[in-house]
């Protein structure tokens, strides 16, 4: 007995050293939408642990979750697909996005009738097209009673998940704001946590050449540390801590693209430059893999800012605010450092060659 005693001991010991949250409890994550560059095929689904298929819809009259003819073969073909290559990665189904109208998902979580068919419709769809998760992309609830709706949701689809006669039960999580305040309205905070697997934090987008309230000066928009007058990725990390919400519970979101600007002076060209609105586009969106190909063919000058964590480039008048891999492997770092669940990307067809892919894979190893 004692000699079984020293041995249980010593596993324990041994146990400690390495916590629960080890490689195979990590996230790492993507999204991919058919139309987005690369077939589902051609993903390498061996630096991921998880891929989220983008987007399911929500009819607006019946409030069944639902997926587009055009969507139909792509989706059912997913996940045998993608595990091809690794078939140990798990899909989720993505529900709505940024082209979805809130509106529609304020209606269905309204009343405990249509939450319940969106519930059931959704579990219904993610068995049969062979999905092993289910992800909520709500943009975004806009004051405290969708918010509490929000909560009702996440409560009664839960309770669903964990009804249905299954070995293995379905993932749930969310696309949420980068803060746990949206704009002065709380998320609730109680109900993720009890209800969720993880967020999905989506930590970009804060300041760009379109927005109307922006000043016309070059941004980062997606930097991890504070700047003044600019919110930032720790700062919303720490108001979802404050919040109450577990670190484990987080997945920290980075670009895959960025912001071109259009340089007043091109000789002005650090980040905060007079600038007079996008370049490239019409809202100065670009895919990581087009940046690259910018800075070759334009013998673009690059710099990364250690400071806010951010890269950016310019040639002549177009200035680029994006994140390379230095910045990828800054924010991996941070996320391991507040004991983050792992990292996700948007989206999977804007790297060049994996390159971002890799540095984050490797860099949480």
């Amino acid at each position: 007995m004692a000699l079984q005693n020293l041995i249980f001991l010593f596993f324990s010991l041994l146990i400690a050293q390495f916590p629960f949250s080890t490689a195979q409890n990590v996230v790492k994550a993507t999204y991919w939408f058919p139309d987005s560059g690369i077939s589902a095929s051609d993903i390498n689904s061996t630096l991921f642990t998880h891929i989220l298929c983008a987007f399911a819809d929500l009819n607006s009259q019946t409030y069944e979750v639902t997926i587009s003819s055009n969507n139909q073969n792509s989706f059912s073909t997913f996940t045998s697909t993608v595990q091809q290559k690794n078939p140990s990665v798990k899909t989720l189904l993505s529900i709505g996005g940024g082209n979805s109208k809130a509106s529609d998902f304020a209606a269905m979580a309204s009343q405990a009738s249509s939450r319940k068919t969106f519930i059931d419709s959704s579990i219904s769809i993610a068995r049969s097209y062979g999905f092993q998760g289910l992800d909520l992309d709500w943009e975004t609830p806009q004051n405290d009673l969708e918010m509490s709706n929000l909560g009702l949701l996440l409560d009664e689809w839960r309770i669903a998940v964990n009804n249905e006669s299954s070995d293995s039960p379905l993932l749930l999580t969310a696309a949420v704001f980068y803060s746990s305040d949206h704009y002065s309205v709380s998320f609730p905070v109680d109900s993720i946590g009890n209800n969720l697997d993880w967020i999905n934090i989506m930590a970009y987008d804060y300041y760009t050449p379109a927005s109307y309230s922006s000043p016309k000066v070059t941004g980062a928009h997606a930097l991890l540390y504070y700047q003044p007058g600019r919110v930032s990725t720790s700062s919303g990390v720490d108001s979802w801590t404050g919040a109450g919400l577990s670190a484990t519970q987080m997945v920290l979101g980075m670009p895959y693209y960025g912001f071109a600007w259009k340089l007043v002076d091109p000789e002005n060209h650090g980040i905060g430059s007079p600038a007079t609105g996008p370049a490239v586009s019409s809202d100065g969106s670009i895919r990581y893999v087009d940046i690259k190909a910018f800075i070759q063919n334009n013998a673009a000058t690059s710099v990364y800012n250690s400071t806010v964590v951010a890269n950016y480039c310019y040639s002549g008048t177009t200035w680029i605010g994006f994140d390379d891999v230095e910045a990828i492997r800054a924010k991996v770092s941070y996320a391991k450092e507040k004991g983050l669940l792992g990292y996700f990307t948007w989206h999977v067809a804007g790297d060049d060659n994996w390159v971002l892919s890799q540095e984050a894979y490797s860099g949480w190893n």
